[in-house]
């Protein structure tokens, strides 16, 4: 009479492992599962309250690194421009690179979400050419999402994005592809710009947003901003009240050289990391230590 005890016990087990990993298919960082994490995966860690992590990444390795490590969402940021490109700034970035950047950073993923930035002069315009723009990221490059700059100006290009089907993250405060015009300032200080910004954020939600970036905002105004909207926001130097956070991955690797923005922590070293094994390769190479017979064929 031990036998149902016994399948008891062994259902109760198995009930505990479906149990974990279906918490495990549910949690964005770190999470497990087949597909990729959703816009809606996102919207739903919001109302649970769940915090999540976002990098930028540029080419299929390092996504793949990110990829492993659990990180859930990825922006293949203009942020290239200043990073990769060896521009001043992200203006002069092409949308033929953000395709082709973004390209190599949904190849060398399987399950995280794939932003990509849509970069100065691809939607300006207007609606239409936002859609084509972000046609080209979704068809071309494969990317679940978009992004772009902007609060109530925006508001046309997201709402046509978003009927047509394309997910948008929206970003407002600091945007850099402003800077000829608005410079590298905090954002929403003062009751008239804290007041604009509010109406920014909820321009982008009433468009459709899936999220908003917030860049360089007064911590107490982003927490505001947080606990107003339904949708996620995600900070960059701006306070530890939002529901995501994100930061440029060279920035955060240490890989970036001079000064680094107050709201950067540095996680890693990289370059140095990389100019001693440089320096090591050379030194062997002159010493005549590299190539050794393990390193040859014959």
């Amino acid at each position: 009479m031990t036998q149902p005890t016994e399948l008891s016990a062994a259902q109760n087990t198995q009930n505990q492992q479906n149990s974990q990993n279906a918490q495990q298919s549910t949690v964005l960082y770190g999470g497990k599962g087949s597909r990729r994490v959703s816009v809606r995966d996102i919207g739903l860690a919001k109302e649970r309250g769940e915090k999540w992590p976002m990098l930028t990444a540029y080419d299929a390795m390092t996504a793949s690194v990110f990829d492993e490590a659990g990180i859930p969402v990825m922006l293949v940021g203009d942020s290239a421009g200043n990073c990769h490109l060896g521009y001043d700034t992200t203006v002069p970035v092409t949308l033929d690179q953000m395709v082709l950047l973004s390209a190599a950073v949904v190849r060398g993923t399987s399950r995280a979400l794939i932003v990509g930035d849509l970069p100065f002069g691809s939607y300006q315009e207007g609606p239409t050419q936002a859609l084509r723009s972000a046609m080209r990221l979704v068809k071309e490059a494969g990317v679940t999402a978009v992004k772009l700059e902007g609060g109530e100006r925006s508001h046309a290009q997201i709402k046509l994005l978003v009927d047509a089907g394309i997910p948008v993250m929206a970003h407002i405060g600091l945007t850099p592809q402003s800077v000829n015009t608005q410079g590298y300032r905090v954002q929403g200080r003062g009751e008239e710009a804290a007041q604009q910004l509010l109406r920014d954020a909820k321009a982008v939600q009433d468009a459709g947003a899936f999220a908003v970036v917030l860049e360089l905002v007064p911590a107490e105004l982003a927490a505001e901003v947080t606990r107003v909207l339904q949708i996620p926001t995600v900070g960059i130097g701006a306070g530890a009240g939002t529901d995501a956070q994100v930061l440029v991955w060279t920035d955060a690797l240490g890989l970036t050289g001079g000064r680094m923005p107050r709201f950067v922590k540095k996680y890693a070293e990289l370059r140095g990391v990389m100019s001693d094994a440089a320096k090591a390769f050379a030194e062997d190479v002159i010493g005549g230590t590299f190539p050794q017979e393990e390193h040859s064929v014959h």
